[in-house]
């Protein structure tokens, strides 16, 4: 099974949270396990090609 790491927290009533992956597209749910439904959604939409131009997150090695 894959895994991806996310970020959530509550504000309200609302769960909000994205992928670590992806820091540039939220998502939000009525709970947490709406939260994680819209999250994996989302990460289907991002790395289909579906949306141009997503930004993604990365590392860089410095010498």
């Amino acid at each position: 099974m894959n895994s991806i790491k996310y970020i959530y927290w509550q504000d309200q009533n609302d769960w909000l949270g994205y992928l670590q992956e992806y820091p540039d597209y939220w998502t939000q749910g009525e709970s947490l396990e709406d939260l994680q439904a819209h999250l994996r959604d989302l990460y289907l939409d991002l790395t289909s090609g579906e949306i141009p131009g997503v930004r993604k997150l990365a590392e860089l090695t410095l010498r």
